[in-house]
């Protein structure tokens, strides 16, 4: 073997031994045990989002306004209004705030934000009655409009939209459950240890 086919079979020993050294530094890297403190960061990070639970309601109520001249004569204005309305309501995950205790393995749920309506009604009025001394002006049209969001809002109290929405919100929780759980963590809200999806439920108010 010539000196130059020697140099070359050494350069490629090398380049192959290099090569192989990455390699396997990039599979060991791969095959790494994160530490606890990391994935439930990570679990954090995933449900740090938008929980959002859509409704449609409709409603037909009769809206009236009376004026008087004197207690003699009765002026009245009404009409028929249909609602057509989306409702949202949401949890804004990326607002909740958790505590973690590395020394004893807790971790502490500290605060869980308030659930946001939001009613976008669609109106229409049919069947206006009015007089000349009483006209339709432009305040009752935003006088139908607030009544109507403050009857949805009742309405909603009501239902099980809510209700629904909650059970969005505690699925989105119990995944906090699972990776505790399954690194042998204990996971806190107000203090009290949460063991199942139900403690949330108990816990949570509406």
């Amino acid at each position: 073997m010539t000196k130059k086919a020697l140099i070359f079979a050494l350069i490629c020993v090398a380049l192959g031994s290099l090569l192989t050294f990455f390699i396997m530094r990039k599979v060991d890297k791969k095959n790494e045990v994160l530490p606890d403190t990391e994935l439930i960061q990570q679990q954090m990070k995933n449900v740090s989002k938008l929980v959002v639970n859509e409704a449609k309601i409709s409603q037909i109520y009769n809206y009236k306004d009376e004026k008087s001249f004197m207690n003699l004569m009765s002026f009245d204005k009404k009409a028929l209004v249909v609602v057509n309305a989306d409702v949202q309501i949401m949890y804004d995950l990326s607002k909740l705030e958790y505590a973690v205790d590395e020394t004893n393995k807790i971790v502490k749920i500290t605060f869980i934000p308030k659930e946001e309506i939001k009613i976008n009604p669609d109106i229409k009025i049919y069947d206006v009655e009015e007089s000349r001394f009483n006209a339709f002006k432009g305040n009752d049209y935003n006088t139908i409009q607030e009544s109507v969001k403050k009857q949805f809002h009742e309405k909603i109290m009501k239902s099980n939209i809510q209700a629904n929405a909650k059970n969005r919100l505690i699925s989105e929780l119990s995944k906090f459950l699972v990776v505790t759980q399954s690194l042998g963590w204990t996971l806190q809200y107000q203090d009290e240890t949460i063991t199942n999806t139900a403690d949330f439920n108990e816990l949570i108010q509406l």
